[in-house]
């Protein structure tokens, strides 16, 4: 096998996510480190948590804001946010962006109040 993994973004299928719809690479059973997603984020997403990911994202395009803890950040392209476990969430705006999730994305670490 392999050292390394490659992904083609547009040959991956968007799925429907709390914030809209992602399209996630590096999605294996034999990976546990981190995946990357590049998401449509739509205007409703929802709050929600994680209870062992940390999520880093960047803002690609659109703006709007984060709302992070209750607290209201605006965002715009080239903005980062690295979002600790617990840190309960939601993009809030039209935007597109990538989120690199460490340790590897599971779906069962999804969590709402």
């Amino acid at each position: 096998m392999a050292n390394y993994m490659i992904a083609q973004f547009d040959d991956i299928d968007a799925v429907k996510c709390p914030c809209g719809f992602s399209r996630r690479a590096f999605v294996s059973p034999d990976n546990t480190v981190s995946t990357m997603h590049i998401v449509d984020i739509k205007q409703d997403a929802k709050i929600h948590y994680h209870k062992k990911l940390t999520e880093i994202y960047l803002i690609l395009e659109g703006e709007g804001h984060m709302e992070l803890d209750g607290e209201i950040k605006p965002v715009k392209p080239f903005t980062s946010i690295f979002i600790k476990p617990g840190c309960r969430h939601r993009a809030v705006g039209k935007m597109r962006i990538v989120n690199v999730s460490i340790p590897a994305f599971d779906p069962e670490d999804e969590w709402f109040d």
